[in-house]
């Protein structure tokens, strides 16, 4: 492995390997740009494939009228509709199905409020699972529909204005994210560095991975993947973020090397074969976290997996090639003006404000990390305001024209008229005793007509709650149900409000799957990496209690404080995989740095000394992650908001507090005991590390 490793330091390999990685760049850099096109944004493509409303959908293909997806159009005037802005809304509808737009079909007719105040039609689309077809012709209705007479409004919503607003949304959104995480990481970089050279080594080689990674996202949408723009931009965020990280952290060993080393060469081979597990470790880490997801239910969910673990293992390479070729080839001349020389002083394992961290955290461990684990369970008092209220109808930042559309019909007609949920009957002749068990049902608003088609029967149902409501969520269980009972096992509830209930179901599930999945994978890596079990098991609980606290923190912030609608139901998971992933990194680069000096000064000064060289990189490191992952929130959807910001924090919180205090403060009260069953925990203490530890 380590020939491996240190291979792109050689002289002359170096040179080969910056030609290989200009050459990919070169192959795959004109399909990089093509992965925001192959995203795929409307709800339906995400949901797991044997859910009841999916069944639904496919049945639909073989009715006369196929698949259709209602563009529904609102009217309302306070004080109620005049004669002309009935005759406003009769030219809008038939404006509305006509044109070039493909899809459109003929409107239904116009239904007016008891009192008389607010009207809607619906134009269907056969869009036939055509996210363009669907957007085209919705935007054609909202165009046809524009320009009401004085004082009337009028909203397009409904299941196609509703996709069409969150295809939107995400148009763009990559190239808008990849500049807003460069630029970022180019600040950041500079700040960190003092150079105006230096800066551009390390962001150039996460630029090449973060170019190969999206053109190979692409690839896997060709083989059939569906990839959503959350997970496109989740992946931006993991090789920027990751990417740098691992590049502070081997240019950090390369520098000190340099004050070790006369010639680079040697110094980066020397950095790259001390650093260069751990960051694999680091990797394999986030990767095998991410490639458990590839398990869930959800489709969105599952495909996050593959596209995430690609930009990781991406962004590993890069690190482990491109970075130390290039900085081979610089030599240390590229640190001006603050450059490194041989014998010069480093702080680090004797002096500093990381070891004197160390010594006053040795000075009374217990004391140290019961505090610690207090003020984390403080902060885990917050997941008691955790909710999932966050649906698709109230998840976007700022004004919709769907969701307004939908708040319109509040209290003028049945909410659940703009998308109206589908009962599927197999057995015609029991068509009637189920349409007669839903009329005595709750939650029943009205029922549709009957169609009829090679599948049987089918008929909409609407409901008298919004249907992108908990309150509508929660009437799909019972009302499946009644037409299970009355109709027999091929009678089916699908539409809008099931498929959202499907997806919340799918959640859970995942949920109970991959997290105790993930802790085994990421224990096992550990426990090969430390050659242990008691502290794999120490770092494991600590990084599962930073994600608890983090998770608490955040659920006040957005329920309490910015008075968010909801909690996106998928944080839990989303948090945990990449709180536990990435910050088990920070430990396994401190706890493989303490190792390292265990062997030789003693579990109680390898810890203050691995404690002292790592704590500026793993710190800087750590900010560079949170700041990536901060650039989510300036994206226009609650969800995206509330996942940049919780894993933020609980990576600076993993970063500042858990692996700085926490981790130091149990490992110096555990003493050699840490590293049972291996060898070094049944080592003798050097008699100065016992002297400073006492």
């Amino acid at each position: 492995m380590t020939a491996l490793l240190t291979f792109a330091t050689g002289r002359k390999a170096k040179f080969a390997v910056l030609v290989a990685w200009l050459l990919v760049a070169a192959a795959v850099g004109p399909f990089a740009g093509k992965l925001e096109e192959a995203t795929e944004n409307d709800q339906v493509s995400f949901l797991p494939g044997d859910a009841e409303s999916v069944r639904v959908l496919e049945a639909a293909e073989e009715f006369p009228s196929g698949e259709l997806t209602p563009a529904v159009v609102v009217y309302q005037r306070e004080g109620g509709l005049t004669a002309a802005d009935r005759r406003a809304i009769d030219t809008d509808r038939a404006a509305a199905a006509r044109g070039d737009a493909p899809g459109l079909r003929p409107a239904t007719e116009v239904v007016v409020s008891p009192d008389g105040t607010t009207a809607l039609f619906a134009v269907p689309i056969a869009a036939e699972g055509d996210a363009d077809i669907l957007v085209e012709a919705t935007e054609h209705v909202r165009a046809a529909v524009a320009g009401p007479p004085d004082g009337l409004t009028v909203k397009v919503t409904g299941p196609a204005g509703f996709a069409t607003d969150a295809i939107d949304v995400f148009d763009g959104i990559d190239t808008e994210l990849l500049i807003a995480a460069a630029s970022l990481v180019f600040v950041l970089l500079i700040l960190i560095y003092r150079s105006p050279i230096f800066w551009a080594i390390p962001f150039f080689a996460v630029v090449f991975a973060e170019t190969a990674a999206r053109a190979m996202g692409y690839g896997l949408t060709e083989l059939g993947v569906t990839v959503d723009g959350q997970s496109a931009a989740i992946m931006t965020v993991l090789v920027f973020g990751a990417g740098t990280d691992y590049a502070l952290l081997l240019v950090a060993r390369y520098r000190e090397e340099l004050r070790h080393h006369a010639d680079p060469h040697d110094a980066i081979r020397r950095a790259v074969r001390r650093a260069g597990p751990a960051i694999v470790a680091s990797g394999l880490t986030v990767i095998a976290g991410l490639l458990c997801l590839t398990l869930a239910e959800l489709n969105s969910t599952s495909a996050l997996g593959p596209i995430g673990a690609l930009g990781i293992l991406l962004a590993l390479l890069s690190m482990l090639t491109l970075l130390p070729a290039l900085l081979a080839l610089c030599g240390r001349r590229a640190f001006w003006p603050f450059i490194p020389h041989v014998g010069d002083e480093g702080t680090g394992e004797t002096h500093g404000f990381w070891r004197r961290l160390g010594e006053r955290i040795g000075a009374g461990p217990r004391r140290v990390w019961v505090g610690a684990l207090v003020v984390l369970a403080v902060m885990c008092l917050g997941l008691t305001q955790m909710n999932d209220d966050l649906t698709s109808g109230n998840g976007f930042r700022g004004g919709v024209e769907s969701v307004e559309g939908q708040e319109l019909l509040a209290g003028a007609l049945p909410a659940g008229a703009t998308a109206p949920t589908t009962v599927l009957v197999r057995d015609r002749e029991r068509v009637e005793d189920v349409r007669a068990a839903l009329e005595r049902a709750d939650g029943v608003a009205a029922l549709g007509e009957v169609e009829t088609g090679p599948p049987g029967a089918r008929f909409d149902v609407v409901l008298s709650a919004d249907p992108y409501s908990q309150a509508a969520f929660g009437l799909i269980p019972k009302l499946r149900e009644v037409v299970h009972e009355a109709g027999g096992e091929g009678a089916l509830v699908g539409g809008p409000s099931a498929e959202e209930y499907d997806v919340r179901q799918s959640v859970q599930r995942d949920t109970a799957l991959i997290l105790p999945l993930i802790l085994l994978v990421v224990l096992a890596i550990l426990c090969g990496l430390l050659r242990a079990l008691v502290a794999p098991l120490l770092l494991i609980a600590t990084v599962i209690v930073s994600f608890a606290s983090a998770l608490g923190v955040g659920a006040v912030l957005f329920e309490q404080v910015l008075g968010y609608p909801g909690i996106e139901p998928s944080l839990p998971l989303f948090a945990f995989v990449f709180l536990v992933a990435l910050g088990i990194d920070y430990n396994i680069f401190l706890m493989a740095r303490v190792r390292e000096e265990a062997r030789r000064h003693g579990t109680a000064e390898g810890m203050r000394r691995g404690l002292a060289v790592t704590g500026a990189v793993i710190t800087s490191a750590g900010i560079v992650l949170a700041g990536t992952f901060c650039v989510l929130v300036v994206l226009p959807l609650y969800a995206l908001t509330e996942i940049g910001f919780t894993i933020a924090f609980g990576v600076l919180l993993d970063t500042l507090l858990v692996r700085s205090v926490l981790v130091p403060a149990l490992v110096l009260d555990a003493g050699p005991r840490v590293w049972w069953p291996s060898a070094l925990a049944r080592r003798r203490e050097p008699v100065e590390a016992q002297a400073a530890g006492s």
